[in-house]
């Protein structure tokens, strides 16, 4: 009788143990993320997201020295930066209204801008970031977007540029670090 309890309970056991240490389907890969963002997919910004005046503040990994790129050079010539990793300084013209998981980077108030999106949407900039002198590294990418996506970026207050056939088009960077001030 003892050695059929003991086998029962390891029939019983042996795979529910084994369940307990496999990786949570959270952990596992993420599937492709869809063409269109519904919303912002990131927790909201902690406590400590709204600094002061006068502050510096950084999010995502510490700026590495990538090769630094002139705003006006990267908008003038994107192409020859598309894939590479470089530094860019500039002025926040806007930021997403929802959660901060954007922000534009300017000259001035109207014409193109760069795009800056975070890394795996691993880190983000606090809503009232518009004014703010940024420097960002990153991966830089020319991309045409998708008439959905385009009508998104616009509904969170971004400006998003089309080309003379009326597609929307922009230059963007996907930062893995932002520094910005006051």
């Amino acid at each position: 009788m003892k050695t059929f309890r003991s086998a029962l309970v390891t029939l019983f056991a042996l795979p529910l143990m084994a369940l307990a240490e496999a990786p949570a389907p959270a952990a596992q890969k993420p599937a492709a993320k869809p063409a269109v963002q519904e919303d912002c997919p990131h927790p909201p910004p902690p406590a400590d997201a709204k600094p002061t005046a006068g502050w510096t503040l950084t999010r995502g990994e510490a700026l590495k020295g990538a090769p630094a790129v002139t705003l006006s050079e990267l908008l003038a010539r994107p192409q020859a930066h598309d894939g590479k990793t470089v530094r860019v300084e500039g002025q926040v013209r806007k930021a997403c209204s929802k959660k901060g998981c954007w922000m534009e980077l300017a000259e001035g108030a109207k014409g193109a801008g760069v795009r800056v999106t975070f890394k795996d949407y691993g880190f983000f900039v606090p809503l009232d970031s518009a004014g703010a002198a940024a420097r960002v590294e990153g991966v830089v990418k020319v991309t045409e977007l998708s008439d959905a996506m385009a009508k998104h970026y616009e509904a969170e207050g971004a400006t998003v540029p089309r080309g003379g056939d009326g597609k929307p088009r922009e230059v963007q960077m996907v930062a893995t670090g932002v520094e910005l001030r006051r």
